[in-house]
Parts: C-alpha cells; structure tokens; sequence
C-alpha cells in the first residue's frame, strides 16, 4: 500500500500534533496521546477496497481514545478489524479489553467509546468497513468487540490471511473487482465471528450493548416523526424508561441526548447533498422531526460551530 504519511523529515515538536491530523483522517475522529514527544514515530499507508479501506500503521508507544464527544461530532459507522503484525497492542470496548498479537485480530466499532493502548513501538494493518455490511451478514456486532480472534479455529487464522494479502494488493485491484473482494472479505469475517457467537456465551455487558444497540436502531427509524419519545419507545418496545436511559448511561449518553445527536448527523448529511440543494433549510430540519426552526438553528451551531446555511454554503464552495 502507498505511504499516506510518516513522521520523517516533521519537526520534532510537530510530530504528535501532524500524527494526530492523519490518524483521524484515514481512521475516524480519535484522540491520540504519546510521552515520546519530539522522539515519536510513525507511518500509515492507505488503500480503499470497494466499500472498504485497507491501510497499515506502524508508530511508537501511544494511546488512542474514541470518545462520547468525538462520535457525537461524527457521521463515521463503521467496523474496523485491527491484525497484528508487529508488537502488541491493546482494545478496550464494550465492557471489554483484549490484546492483539502478531497473527491475531479483534474487531472495534466506531459508534461507541473505545480505546486502543500501545506500549512499544507495532505495526498493525487496519481493515475499516461499513457496520453495515457486517450488520446484513450477522446482526449485531457488539458481543464481538475487544475479543481475540487467532487459532482457536481453522476460520479463524483463515479470514486473518486472507484480509492481509488482500490489503497487501489492494491497490492493485482494480475497481472492477475490488467491490468483490471487499465482500467476500465481509463474508469470511462474518463467519468467523458468527461461529465466535455460537460458542462462546456472552458476558452480561454484552447482553446490555445488544439490547442498547435494538434500541438505537428502533429510534432510527422514528427521527422524522417529531413526536418521538421516551415513553413511546419504552412502551413500543416492552421496555420501562428508566431502564432504557440506563443503557445509554452505560455510554454518558441520555436517550434524549441520543435522538438530537442523530436527528442533527442526518439534517448535516441531507444539508451537504448536491442532490437535495433546492430544498430549504427547514425542509430538511422539519423532516428529521425537528418542530422549531430557530431551536435547530441553535442547536446545529452548538453542535458543529456553523449555523446551518454557513455549513450549507461551505458544502458547496468546496
């Protein structure tokens, strides 16, 4: 894979700040932190697969934070499958750590909290796709993350070779293929982990991560109709109010602070898309379920720091 970017030839007192700039263009927003200071190192390559993104980061000792803030402030949805190659590294996610030595791999998700924690210098290669198409193969993933995959089983070591030499390549493949690849990629990491699934019984948190994860796609659903509520998805669902709010505890999120998270992702979307420039600001906004004009001006500038039609308008000079 052609290098992205690396840390020679930067200022020392550069370094930490320019890494930070590119992890979290090639990965999605994260928070990167190291004690090496002027001495830090590292390189990412970049390849996109289809759908998919192939791409390899070998860096020092640092630690790595998705946060509640950063996935609110994001429209990234995806799976990322880290493999071993060089080092150790560690994931912590859903209630959950793991270690990820060479010939091994464990999966992490974007929409939720997780932190990654090296502490010597590794070289990974990092297999991003869409949570969807892990999503139409298995279902939820949330009972999977920060858990090691390496020989317990044949597919196992199997779908770690294959995704490896497949990034390897990645852009060499031309587009005509690639979509394939990536799917089938998609298809045997499925496998593996749906046979994880069958024998392995789930921890308790991952039981309160799945329920969590049937509500959120229950609300997404229902953001256009503006009298979404607590009580009605409690009562839709079987479940009491205080018991779903105490899920979205387990992420420092509130069910209300959930729905206005999203409704907000969707109207940024719909406000970029060259496809939808006739349509007015509060088309749009009335569309996923906000009812006050003035209330979504407000709470799109706290959220993004622009209003809508600043954002609107730098969508399009761009």
């Amino acid at each position: 894979m052609p290098v992205l970017f690396t840390t020679e030839g930067s200022p020392g007192h550069r370094r930490l700040a320019l890494w930070q700039d590119i992890v979290c263009d090639v990965y999605v927003g994260l928070d990167c932190a190291s004690d090496l200071g002027s001495a830090f190192r590292g390189s990412v390559t970049h390849s996109k697969l289809g759908r998919a993104v192939c791409s390899e980061v070998a860096s020092d000792r640092q630690r790595v934070h998705r946060t509640s803030q950063r996935i609110a402030r994001a429209d990234a949805d995806y799976v990322l499958v880290a493999l071993g190659r060089e080092g150790i590294g560690g994931v912590t996610q859903d209630g959950r750590d793991t270690v990820i030595r060479p010939g091994e791999f464990a999966i992490y998700d974007t929409t939720r909290p997780y932190e990654l924690q090296f502490d010597a210098a590794f070289r990974q290669t990092v297999f991003k796709l869409p949570r969807e198409m892990l999503q139409r193969r298995i279902g939820a993933t949330e009972a999977l993350t920060a858990i090691t995959f390496g020989s317990d089983s044949p597919l196992q070591p199997l779908a770690y070779d294959f995704i490896i030499r497949l990034c390897e390549r990645a852009d060499q493949i031309g587009a005509e293929h690639a979509e394939r690849l990536s799917d089938q990629a998609a298809d045997l990491l499925a496998m593996t982990l749906a046979e994880r699934l069958r024998t392995q019984p789930l921890p308790a948190s991952s039981h309160r991560a799945a329920l969590l994860y049937r509500i959120k796609a229950h609300v997404r659903t229902r953001l256009s109709d503006p009298d979404l509520s607590l009580p009605q998805v409690a009562r839709e669902l079987g479940l009491s109010a205080r018991y779903i709010n105490d899920l979205f505890s387990d992420e420092e999120l509130s069910f209300q602070r959930f729905v206005l998270a999203e409704r907000l992702k969707l109207s940024r979307r719909d406000l970029a898309s060259p496809a939808l420039a006739h349509r007015q600001i509060s088309d749009i906004a009335f569309s996923w379920g906000f009812n006050d004009l003035s209330h979504f001006g407000r709470v799109f500038r706290e959220q993004f720091g622009l209003s809508p039609r600043e954002w609107r308008r730098s969508r399009s000079s761009g």
